[in-house]
């Protein structure tokens, strides 16, 4: 049996940044991974780099073919900056597919090859995979594609359908939209961005309508089916026909194969593995890390899961999961939806003593040089103690001035300061003296 200091089991964000740092301070470190495609983890390969990538190309007005290879092109230098990384740490790369068989035990599987590995400590880093909706036909139908498959598609879809407005339909809409697709939106809410301000999602989703994006809301799909290859999706008793579709019904935490049964490690209700506030699992010495742990989804969430695991192991555990402060969020689409904190219904029910206050995109000088006025800036600010509650940018550039937001909330800084602040212009980010000026 193959004994090591440490076992990472996925190369993704919080595991493989682990596995350096441990493996230059000495330990025998290993990853193992069932896919050489999925080197660098989630982000790189099939989450936040390509599907950036394509939207930038397509932005730049780059046809299918090239968007395409041009994604491909970036997610190719990344995941082999990703291998040279590991291997330049000493640590070593495993390809297989790995199950527990004991609580610090570990088979891999490749192929007919069999490899047994133990370790004391041991990472579980596996992600999460796509959420599937009972819908009749749904996995039978051809050209039926979740968020990885959508991405690997050689030739462009003239009609595309995707199940599911949230952030990762949205995205793909936007993306294939500004390719060239005819774009269908169904979903089962009676409204896009449900967890955004209101007057946002309104105008998120005129925007994307004024783009040519159909929406067809409170839409109760069916079934869905072939007729030769096209693709026929039934909603609410309607048939609407495609060259393929996307179904985006969120993502849960890859458990289902790690054989958690033959261990003492335990899930949640809703099949995430059951951390602490370390992230260390009810079997001492095992972690869980990144989105197999059910916190929020993103590749900056799993970055913080390692400072909270590097921090314990290195003897240093003043922060955790109970100190992390609110994550800002971006959703790409065109331009940028970004939010951080309360929502100004958030603030009403919890009791604050608030302001709330909106500045239009079409007031920003920056803006008009843009020849961009779509968009709305709104702040939620505690009159009682003067700090933030939270912030919503729906702008260009809003991915970037969320993170001044977020810094002055977790530093308990006033809004005042930001208020009377000396802003580089003309810039997006000077209009936020300008919201804030109550």
């Amino acid at each position: 049996m193959g004994k090591y200091d440490v076992i990472v089991l996925g190369f993704g964000k919080a595991g493989k940044t682990l596995a350096a740092k441990l493996s230059m301070m000495g330990k025998k470190v290993a990853i193992v991974e069932e896919s050489k495609a999925m080197y660098g983890g989630t982000c790189i390969n099939i989450g936040c780099i390509p599907t950036k990538t394509l939207l930038v190309a397509v932005e730049k007005g780059m046809d299918f073919a090239a968007a395409m290879a041009q994604k491909e092109t970036v997610v190719g230098r990344l995941r082999g900056k990703n291998q040279m990384l590991m291997e330049n740490a000493g640590v070593t790369l495993i390809n297989g597919s790995g199950r527990f068989v004991a609580d610090k035990e570990i088979q891999v599987t490749a192929g007919e090859d069999v490899l047994d590995l133990t370790a004391d400590l041991i990472v579980i880093n596996t992600g999460a995979v796509s959420n599937v909706l009972q819908i009749p036909g749904l996995l039978e139908t051809k050209n039926v594609f979740d968020s990885t498959g959508i991405q690997q598609l050689t030739e462009k879809p003239a009609r595309l359908g995707i199940i599911g407005g949230g952030n990762i339909g949205l995205e793909f809409a936007g993306i294939y939209n500004q390719m060239g697709s005819q774009v269908t939106v169904f979903e089962a809410a009676d409204k896009i961005l449900g967890r955004y301000e209101l007057e946002v999602s309104e105008m998120a989703q005129r925007y994307m309508e004024e783009d040519g994006i159909a929406f067809l809301l409170s839409s109760k799909i069916e079934q869905v089916s072939n007729q030769d290859e096209q693709v026929v999706v039934r909603a609410s008793g309607t048939d609407y026909i495609f060259d393929a579709v996307l179904y985006a019904t969120g993502r849960k935490p890859n458990t289902a194969t790690l054989g958690l049964e033959d261990t003492g490690i335990k899930v949640t209700e809703r099949g995430a593995i059951q951390v602490d506030d370390y992230c260390e699992t009810s079997v001492a010495g095992v972690y869980a890390v990144g989105d197999v742990n059910g916190g929020p989804q993103f590749t900056y969430a799993s970055l913080d899961d390692f400072r909270i695991v590097f921090g314990k192991l290195t003897g240093n555990d003043d922060y955790n999961l109970q100190k992390r402060t609110s994550l800002a969020t971006t959703t790409f689409l065109e331009p940028a939806l970004s939010q951080v904190g309360l929502t100004e219904e958030e603030a009403k029910t919890a009791g604050y003593n608030y302001k709330a206050a909106s500045l239009p995109v079409a007031n920003m000088p920056r803006a008009h040089v843009n020849n961009d006025l779509r968009g709305l800036y709104k702040v939620i600010v505690d009159l009682d103690s003067q700090l933030i509650l939270g912030a919503t940018l729906y702008g260009a550039g809003s991915q970037e001035n969320i993170n001044l937001i977020k810094m002055a909330m977790d530093n308990k800084i006033p809004y005042t300061y930001i208020k009377n602040q000396i802003f580089t212009h003309p810039t997006m980010a000077e209009n936020l003296n300008d919201v804030f000026n109550f």
